[in-house]
């Protein structure tokens, strides 16, 4: 009995040691089985060794079906980084998804990219070409170059990904009335 009494002691404790949460079980049953969720998310891009831009989002969801599709539907920050590694421009948006066979990521919802000369672009929707490092759009866009006259793309914009150069399609002037497409606020870096 005495060499029983022990195991008794032990798998006494082991049996009520062990307890579920039951909001843990019921959040368990929730998740979708073909997508992959991940928080407060910090990723870096890089090419040979260098770092070239740093992602920043509170949440990620990543497709495994064939889509090769990663959506950021709460907002994204990107840093990119020059070749010594100084943050060169910003961008963010309220929305991105990424679209992994085409090394494309599509932006939208108040998109704001500027660079450290405090060049600013804002639009509604843009791509980031991550093999060509361009954004492109061919929706509205406003260009704004440091202490000069914000320029209006009504057909869209390429621009290449640290904003140091940039093609607007059919430009116009923007006014500083009710009318502008977008709420323009004043960047800073």
């Amino acid at each position: 009995m005495k060499t029983y009494l022990p195991l008794i002691f032990i798998l006494f404790i082991a049996f009520f040691s062990c307890e579920n949460d039951i909001q843990e079980v019921k959040d368990l049953g929730k998740r979708n089985p073909g997508i992959e969720e991940g928080k407060n998310i910090e990723s870096f891009l890089s090419n040979d060794g260098k770092v070239k831009a740093k992602l920043i989002a509170p949440l990620l969801l990543r497709y495994q079906n064939d889509s090769g599709k990663t959506e950021f539907p709460k907002s994204l920050h990107v840093d990119f980084y020059d070749t010594l590694g100084t943050v060169e421009s910003q961008l963010n948006a309220k929305y991105g998804k990424y679209l992994e066979n085409d090394n494309k990521v599509f932006l939208r919802d108040s998109v704001i990219v500027f660079n450290r000369k405090r060049d600013t672009l804002w639009c509604e929707e843009l791509y980031w070409d991550q093999i060509t490092a361009t954004f492109f759009t061919d929706k509205p866009a406003i260009v704004s170059q440091y202490q000069r006259q914000k320029i209006y793309a009504k057909k869209g914009l390429i621009a290449d990904q640290n904003f140091k150069w940039f093609t607007l399609n059919k430009v116009g002037k923007v006014n500083s009335g009710k009318d502008n497409f977008i709420n323009i606020p004043d960047s800073s870096y």
